[in-house]
Parts: C-alpha cells; sequence; structure tokens
C-alpha cells in the first residue's frame, strides 16, 4: 500500500501540473504566447524531456538488477540448503537428527504469509542455531565422515552469510533524492504542455494517460526497490520446491 501511494502522490503532482499549467494558459498574455515564444519553451523542455528520459532509463535499469540479484540470492539459499541435506544424508544415519532440524528450520520459515521468509532475513533475524549445534555434535569416524562434516559447516556458514548479504542490501537506503528530482522535472514538464496546450477533453484525456504511463514507470521503480512486499516481491518458490527435497 506505501508503493500505491507514493505512486498516486506522484500521479497527482504531475497532472496537477498540468491542469495548473491549464488553468494559467489564459492568464498569460498574447505576446507571450506567439510563435518564437513557443518555439523557445519547446526546445527548453526538449532537454528536460531528455533528462527525465535518461533518469527514468538508469533508475528502472538499477531497479530491476537489484530485484534480479534478490532473486538470485534467494535461490542460492535453497540450493544451499538442498546441498546441506544431501551432505548429511552421505554422512550416514547419525545425522538423521540434523537433516530433520534443518527440514523444520526452512518449514518454520516458509510457514504463513509467502514473504515471511524475506522479512525475516530482512529484519536481521537469526535462524538455524539448534541445527549448527547438532552438526557440531557429529562425531566422524572416519575421514570421509570428517570431510562431510566440514563440508556442511561450510555451507551452512555461506548459507548465513546469503542471509547477511540480503540484510545489508535492504539496509542500504532508495534513492529518495533522486525520485524528488525526477517528480520535479516531470512538474515543470506538464506545467509547460498545460500552458500551450488547448483547453478540451481530449487534451486531458492524453494528458492524464501520460502521467500515468510516466508515474507508472515510478511506481514500478518503487516497487522493486521493496521487493519484500507490495506489488513486485521476490518469490519464495526456490524455497517451497528445495523443502520437497529434503530428507529424501
Amino acid at each position: 500500500m506505501d508503493t500505491l501511494v507514493k505512486g498516486g502522490i506522484a500521479l497527482a503532482c504531475v497532472f496537477g501540473a498540468a491542469l495548473l499549467g491549464l488553468f494559467l494558459r489564459a492568464r498569460v498574455p498574447d505576446k507571450y504566447q506567439d510563435t518564437d515564444s513557443k518555439d523557445v519553451v519547446r526546445l527548453a523542455m526538449t532537454l528536460v524531456l531528455t533528462t527525465v528520459a535518461l533518469a527514468l532509463g538508469v533508475l528502472v535499469g538499477s531497479a530491476k538488477t537489484f530485484y534480479d540479484t534478490q532473486n538470485a540470492e534467494m535461490a542460492q539459499i535453497a540450493a544451499n540448503y538442498i546441498m546441506l541435506d544431501r551432505i548429511l544424508n552421505y554422512y550416514g544415519p547419525e545425522s538423521a537428527d540434523a537433516r530433520a532440524e534443518l527440514r523444520k528450520v526452512l518449514a518454520l520459515q516458509l510457514e504463513g504469509s509467502g514473504r515471511q521468509t524475506y522479512m525475516e532475513i530482512k529484519s536481521g533475524a537469526q535462524v538455524g542455531d539448534t541445527f549448527f549445534d547438532k552438526v557440531q555434535r557429529l562425531s566422524p569416524k572416519d575421514d570421509s565422515q570428517r570431510y562431510y562434516k566440514q563440508q556442511c559447516m561450510n555451507l551452512g556458514i555461506q548459507l548465513g552469510q546469503m542471509r547477511w548479504l540480503i540484510y545489508e542490501q535492504n539496509a542500504v537506503p532508495f534513492p529518495s533524492f533522486l525520485l524528488i528530482m525526477l517528480i520535479g522535472w516531470l512538474i515543470v514538464l506538464f506545467l509547460s504542455f498545460g500552458i500551450f496546450a488547448p483547453r478540451n477533453p481530449l487534451v486531458l484525456i492524453g494528458m492524464f494517460v501520460s502521467a500515468a504511463a510516466v508515474c507508472g514507470a515510478i511506481l514500478l521503480i518503487i516497487a522493486m526497490y521493496q521487493p519484500q512486499g507490495g506489488l513486485v516481491r521476490v518469490t519464495d518458490t526456490p524455497l517451497r520446491a528445495a523443502l520437497r527435497q529434503l530428507g529424501r
């Protein structure tokens, strides 16, 4: 809902600027509405339009990269769970308690809402301590079991590192100033459209559709920078697929 509110505010500001321009049109002296004046304003707004297009492209690309990175890291976490279970299986029947605990940890993270696992990572919650205790209590009888135990510890550390990496990535603040500047440029742009546009329903509809399209891109940027909830979420499908593999 927070994402939709921000998108709605952006749309209200941009389309409101167009309406303000239409209102001011009747109050602009005729000598300022000649062809030369319009041409100069069009050239200036072309520069603003180019700046807006570049900024939108950079922000959309950056947000998509952030979203794809989070998805890839969740898939890596799921793969680590499966590998831990497989290695414990190779260790022998003595690892049954550790395997059961591993499955329990993942099942608890996935119960409830579909985004619970991500929210636990985002909040910095620590999970799996009991599992590590069970792995550390394993007493290898030969070199093979010692190797598998060490691999389990290494994978467990990698799993923890990946969770904390996602946590730190979400701690990076969203570039709000750049977004504010972008909305400011759009306000100037649509204000100029309104000042020199004729006042009729078709123009109003066209301006609203244009404002909605541009603000839709802003909404998409905000949503992809907040993948833990809202319109565009990081999927937990890899983790659910991993849960089906654990214990086999």
